[in-house]
């Protein structure tokens, strides 16, 4: 089972709580762990199986030792969740603070002068190799402090099959040509909608941010969150506009991405944002369905994504162990070694020579070039949390009539 990135504040949750943590668990005793050779690192399960997770780390990590038999990597993972009560629980005690941590957030630890800054833990020439967008998303007040592990970004996929019984003869690039497009899919009948527009709690900020970003909208500027600016309104009213046209699935404010991602793999939808991983889903399910992928559609045309990455960060504890965290990480962003990560994964490579390595693989052919044009929840902003539940709680009221303004006023108002 592969687990989705979602970029939440898990950093910042895990921070605020530390005092509550009772109890403490550690790689092992400080004699053992603490050596400036021993590298413990704790990592969530993102796959499982033979070739999942766990196995890929194993398999790096026995790679790395053959190479620096003098460095021990204690590997402990965790499921995503449990992971956050594993973090606090350590967090109390410098004998068990993990050296390497992968998880999403890292700007509450960042804050907090916990963590070395990346330019200590790798080389210059794998912090060159980040796409920048990337780069400046893992950094906290100018200075990078996260190495995105991985990324995850949203392309607009569509059924090839729908598109030509509705006479359609290219995927949409512009919401008026999403809109025209969605209706001729609904039209069809038979159970068949047009748009597969996602409003229920599972994560309405992901798909409300693609249509905010597409209207040249932001969630912050500055220190501020900023959700009520007539560019995000301009965007809420598309979405509002398009279930008003009955050119989506039923219910679509109460309708979960999950869903909405399985019923187009069943072919009952025409169009729908997806992730890196639904490449993955569409071969397992259905194999034989005819779909493709396309820029997702904005206001004008022009180019953006949602991007979410998760992060590798290092904990500074006695500050004597970097030079051995920066052989092991080296390693581990090394175009071959990353590249299978990577793929095995199955999400997006972040570094330039991954990505070349990987480039007729199916899904960094898909959302590689969506890279450059990303645009991110403000994580780093420890208001975005209050938002994000508000955008879950309140948007899918939008297709059930309320109006969008009021909508975003509200959610505006969670997030002071």
């Amino acid at each position: 089972m592969k687990r989705p990135l979602h970029g939440i504040l898990a950093g910042v949750a895990i921070a605020a709580s530390v005092v509550l943590a009772t109890s403490s668990c550690g790689f092992g005793s400080k004699d053992s762990s603490d050596s400036d050779t021993t590298i413990n690192f704790l990592a969530p399960v993102y796959s499982d199986g033979a070739t999942g997770t766990k196995a890929l780390w194993d398999g790096i990590i026995a790679d790395f030792k053959k190479k620096n038999p003098d460095v021990t990597v204690n590997l402990q993972v965790e499921s995503w969740n449990s992971i956050n009560d594993v973090v606090r629980t350590k967090l109390q005690s410098k004998s068990s603070t993990p050296d390497i941590l992968n998880i999403d957030a890292y700007a509450s630890f960042a804050g907090d002068g916990l963590l070395y800054p990346a330019s200590e833990i790798v080389s210059d020439s794998v912090l060159s190799d980040i796409q920048p967008g990337f780069k400046k998303n893992a950094s906290l007040n100018g200075t990078q402090f996260g190495l995105p592990l991985f990324a995850s970004a949203r392309t607009l996929f569509y059924n090839k099959d729908l598109f030509t019984q509705a006479g359609i003869a290219a995927p949409p690039k512009t919401w008026a040509e999403l809109t025209e497009a969605a209706k001729k899919i609904q039209a069809l009948g038979n159970g068949v909608s047009g748009y597969g527009l996602p409003l229920g709690s599972e994560e309405a900020q992901g798909e409300t941010s693609i249509w905010t970003f597409g209207a040249g909208g932001n969630w912050s500027d500055g220190d501020k969150v900023t959700v009520n600016t007539p560019q995000n309104l301009e965007g809420v009213q598309a979405m509002r506009a398009l279930a008003d046209a009955n050119a989506t699935q039923p219910n679509p404010g109460a309708t979960d991405r999950k869903d909405v991602i399985n019923a187009f793999i069943q072919g009952k939808i025409g169009m729908i944002e997806g992730l890196p991983p639904t490449i993955g889903q569409i071969k397992t399910k259905n194999p034989s369905l005819q779909y493709a992928t396309a820029p997702t559609p904005t206001k004008t045309g022009d180019a953006v994504t949602l991007g979410v990455a998760d992060h590798l960060m290092a904990f500074k504890k006695d500050g004597k162990k970097a030079a051995t965290i920066k052989k092991f990480l080296d390693f581990f962003y090394s175009a071959d070694v990353y590249a299978k990560f990577v793929s095995t994964e199955g999400f997006i490579p972040i570094t330039n020579s991954a990505a070349a390595k990987l480039a007729d693989d199916p899904v960094t052919k898909a959302f590689g070039p969506t890279l450059p044009s990303a645009k991110f929840y403000p994580s780093n902003n420890p208001k975005w949390a209050a938002a994000q539940g508000a955008i879950r709680q309140q948007m899918g009221t939008i297709a059930q009539g309320a109006d969008p303004a009021q909508v975003l006023q509200r959610i505006q108002e969670a997030a002071k």
